[in-house]
């Protein structure tokens, strides 16, 4: 039985998304991503919440974050992680 996901943290864009992705697939890491982009509202959720977010089992929460704080630190992309609970 899968171990049930939750919110790790909040996406800022494709690229981010794209880069987390890939190394979590790397490192054998269950996760989601999920877009907040909706064709009916031609993107407006995503103005107002950021890209998107991810999800994974709680047990893998702090090695994600980690990555994520890698990739934006890499990559210039500086919004700090929020409350992902």
């Amino acid at each position: 039985m899968e171990p049930p996901f939750i919110r790790i943290a909040g996406l800022e864009n494709a690229i981010e998304a794209q880069l987390v992705e890939s190394i979590l697939t790397e490192q054998g890491i269950p996760h989601r991503i999920r877009s907040y982009y909706d064709t009916a509202y031609d993107g407006l959720f995503q103005v107002q919440k950021g890209w998107g977010e991810i999800h994974a089992p709680a047990s893998f929460k702090e090695t994600i974050r980690e990555i994520l704080v890698d990739v934006r630190a890499e990559n210039q992309f500086s919004p700090p992680l929020e409350g992902g609970d």
